[in-house]
């Protein structure tokens, strides 16, 4: 069984995939609290489901793209079944996680985003530099950024673990506290070869919109 805290049908707001309709799949439980967390609802909120419960109920969307996300999703153990039955089902699989927790027995046809966390979240000494071995080439590194020094720590994380040659690369800003400009005139001033993105869904609907 699994705690999930809801399970709704969407666009994908940030990474490669955005823009496109996904099934998000958000598990209970949080094992870190960053200073600018938006799905504190999802701490301990939820109900016990079976594999079996959660497929049927991602198979009414008819939509082949599904996100596992959270909370953290590895905290439960039960997570790693999960996404391997949904890939056994014919689904394009992403994984949505902090970066604290062991990711090597996430199944090879998962896409993972790895979240790692920069100073201003306050859980930097939480991340899991150890993950950065596993990463496949179609894997994504996400960095939330929201101040000056944020973004020099970023910088140096990409620089240290080459990061640009591993997978895609993620730059975003934390909502509300650092102008979208500022961050993308940074990059474009240190010919930084990263993906800047936004949380589009919180452009289209207003920031606090849960199951969107």
């Amino acid at each position: 069984m699994i705690k999930i805290n809801e399970i709704y049908y969407s666009i994908q707001g940030e990474s490669s995939k955005a823009g496109l309709p996904c099934v998000f799949v958000r598990l209970t439980y949080c094992n870190l609290r960053c200073s600018y967390c938006d799905t504190e609802y999802a701490f301990y909120e939820g109900a016990e489901k079976s594999i079996d419960e959660i497929l049927e109920e991602v198979k009414k969307y008819k939509c082949n793209l599904v996100e596992v996300t959270g909370g953290e999703p590895l905290v439960q153990e039960e997570s790693n079944e999960l996404m391997k039955r949904l890939c056994d089902e014919g689904y394009e699989v992403m994984l949505e996680t902090g970066g604290s927790l062991p990711t090597q027995d996430v199944d090879k046809r998962v896409k993972i985003i790895l979240d790692l966390k920069c100073p201003s979240s306050k859980m930097m000494k939480k991340n899991l530099y150890s993950n950065i071995e596993y990463l496949k080439s179609t894997d994504e590194v996400k960095f939330v950024i929201g101040t000056r020094e944020d973004y020099e720590w970023s910088k140096e994380q990409v620089a240290r673990y080459e990061l640009i040659d591993k997978c895609e690369v993620l730059f975003s800003v934390v909502f509300g506290e650092l102008e979208p400009l500022q961050l993308v005139n940074w990059i474009i001033e240190d010919n930084l070869q990263v993906r800047f993105q936004l949380q589009m869904h919180k452009f289209i609907w207003e920031p606090e919109t849960k199951s969107v």
